[in-house]
């Protein structure tokens, strides 16, 4: 799978959370987050700072099992920091994970929360893991400040990617009476990000596949390729044009986010 190199993810967590930082300096940390309901600023960074202290021990132990994460959803973790303290822990946190990931390399093998034999397990899984997961909780910051978002363009291809190759997992479509059915004839999804990519991920068969082109869909998305990223994670993108089936555009949208709470 096509993705930012191992290194540039490495460099990315570090400036991507400086960025987040910057954003928020200043700003009062009780300040509610839209796209996380339930949050304030403090809380956001706090997950982010988690996150990437959790991945940093997963990879710095070559971690062959489950790690605990309980501190990184805790509200209580982590709450005696605020203000400048903040900023300044979250920022060595991201240090101290990039140079875990740069000690171990990307083909060290380490635990990761999906056993599916196509996701790697390995540190290049975190390196490109926290990379999106900081980028798409800076994005919730700018919405929550007021302050502009941009993305570089390949970051948010290889993002894109991320979530295809999660969306495409079996666990998204097991059936029962509170999850309706997505495979089903004539049911396909494009998504175009014109003069980037085009991507189609079929459900017409047993398991869903993804692939990249074109091709006949029942529901289409298109749109700036990090608006289509936010769309993807459900985050706003006004600059998203929607066609077609939306009902299960909008089902397939929620049902693929499972791999999020892992």
């Amino acid at each position: 799978m096509t993705s930012p190199a191992f290194e540039r993810c490495c460099q990315e967590i570090v400036r991507q959370t400086d960025l987040l930082r910057a954003q928020v300096a200043g700003a009062d940390t009780t300040t509610p987050v839209p796209t996380c309901p339930g949050w304030d600023l403090a809380r956001l960074l706090r997950h982010v700072g988690g996150d990437h202290r959790w991945a940093e021990e997963v990879v710095r132990t070559r971690a062959k099992a489950p790690v605990p994460d309980d501190s990184v959803n805790d509200p209580a973790a982590y709450a005696h920091l605020d203000g400048e303290a903040l900023g300044a822990w979250l920022g060595e946190g991201a240090r101290a994970l990039a140079a875990a990931l740069r000690g171990a390399g990307p083909d060290t093998a380490v635990w990761t929360p999906s056993d599916e034999e196509s996701i790697e397990q390995s540190a290049m899984f975190w390196a490109r893991r926290m990379t999106y997961e900081t980028v798409v909780h800076r994005a919730d910051a700018a919405l929550a400040t007021g302050a502009g978002f941009t993305l570089d363009e390949d970051l948010a291809v290889g993002a894109v990617l991320e979530w295809l190759e999660f969306a495409t997992l079996p666990e998204a479509y097991a059936e029962g009476p509170d999850a309706p059915g997505l495979l089903g004839p004539g049911r396909a999804l494009r998504f175009e990000a014109p003069g980037v990519g085009e991507w189609l991920v079929d459900l017409r068969g047993d398991r869903p596949v993804w692939r990249t082109g074109s091709g006949a869909a029942s529901a289409s998305a298109r749109g700036p390729v990090t608006d289509l990223l936010l769309f993807l994670y459900r985050r706003p993108a006004p600059a998203v044009e929607t066609r077609g089936d939306l009902a299960l555009l909008d089902l397939w949208r929620t049902r693929t986010g499972f791999w999020l709470e892992v």
